[in-house]
């Protein structure tokens, strides 16, 4: 069985979230979805709209997700990789080349991010329709 993880907020979640796990899950037969807890978020100088249990609700509930585990540090990817028997790590491609050191632990693949989406430019777009 080869084994996936991808990481990310999935925050307001979208098509292009959908996509991207699609394609992850394209390329093995079990799906890890490791989502970033609200600390970690604050850590980053992030928020999100959704709490961590909302988000990790969200992602569960899809049908080509295996299992969803809390994000908590940068470091643990390697812990992750290591404790699941991991073989492909998944992200997406705005992230090339900073996650090349895990590579070391499993094959690294970067996935090309939907043209036009993202939850940065949702938000952007909420706040201009609102002025």
């Amino acid at each position: 069985m080869k084994k996936i993880i991808t990481y990310g907020t999935y925050d307001m979640f979208h098509p292009g979230h959908l996509k991207l796990l699609k394609r992850a899950k394209a390329l093995g037969d079990h799906l890890t979805v490791a989502i970033s807890s609200d600390e970690f978020n604050q850590l980053k100088g992030k928020s999100s709209y959704y709490s961590f249990e909302d988000r990790a609700e969200i992602v569960e509930a899809l049908t080509i997700v295996d299992e969803v585990i809390r994000e908590d540090n940068w470091e643990q990817k390697v812990t992750d990789i290591q404790k699941l028997n991991i073989d492909t790590f998944v992200i997406g491609d705005d992230w090339e080349g900073h996650f090349d050191f895990l590579k070391e632990y499993c094959e690294v693949v970067y996935l090309k991010r939907t043209e036009g989406i993202s939850t940065t430019k949702i938000k952007e777009d909420l706040k201009e329709t609102t002025k």
